[in-house]
């Protein structure tokens, strides 16, 4: 990566944009292998850092990311790995299957094998614990937010919107129309890492019909 672009988040953060999705998971991965920032997050199309401003002047933190930004590879894959989950889709699990898929102009199973021919890969964990946002989703298929959002999904809930996939480890609402239910546990509070999902974790569904 050269000549990276970067910019203050608040009196605490820097991101440095990445527009390829495995670079940023890349980077990001190298960025906390360094020891040098209390937290890394990727996003869509950058990666932030938390820094202590008491400990590094924040000119100094600036200087050290853009160092390290450009003197890291793009990664090919990213370095969570693959995963396969299964996706439960009867009416109680995906309850707005039947209309997206007729939305589309497609049968519920054409539907549903769009989905799961779509190469995934998490693109970035989200605005509540545990969800994430899964992008590689077949463009062609539209699915519009819900105009009025649920109060509560199950955990594993599926949600879609145009272009992008969205796993509610945990209940709660939803505004996203729900397409199925993943059926191993997103979440696992007795696991050193209790959230099954990661970004850049590259994701394949096998879809029960």
């Amino acid at each position: 990566m050269s000549a990276p672009e970067i910019f203050f988040v608040g009196d605490d953060g820097l991101a440095v944009r990445v527009a390829e999705r495995a670079a940023r998971h890349g980077l990001a991965g190298a960025l906390r292998a360094s020891g040098k920032w209390i937290d890394v997050v990727p996003g869509k199309g950058e990666v932030t850092v938390q820094f202590d401003p008491l400990a590094i002047a924040p000119a100094a933190a600036e200087a050290l990311l853009r160092k390290q930004a450009e003197n890291i590879p793009e990664a090919e894959e990213s370095a969570a790995g693959a995963l396969t989950l299964h996706m439960q889709t009867d009416d109680a699990a995906a309850p707005d299957l039947a209309r997206l898929a007729a939305e589309n102009g497609l049968t519920r199973e054409a539907f549903l094998a769009r989905i799961e021919a779509s190469p995934l890969t998490v693109d970035m964990m989200g605005f509540t614990a545990g969800f994430a946002y899964v992008a590689g989703v077949d463009p062609a298929l539209v699915a519009p937010r819900l105009d009025t959002p649920r109060q509560k999904v199950p955990a594993g809930s599926v949600g879609m919107i145009s272009g992008q996939l969205g796993f509610y480890a945990l209940a709660g609402p939803a505004g996203w129309p729900i397409i199925g239910r993943i059926a191993e546990p997103l979440f696992d509070p007795r696991r050193e890492a209790p959230f099954t999902l990661e970004a850049g974790l590259r994701l394949h569904l096998s879809i029960g019909r």
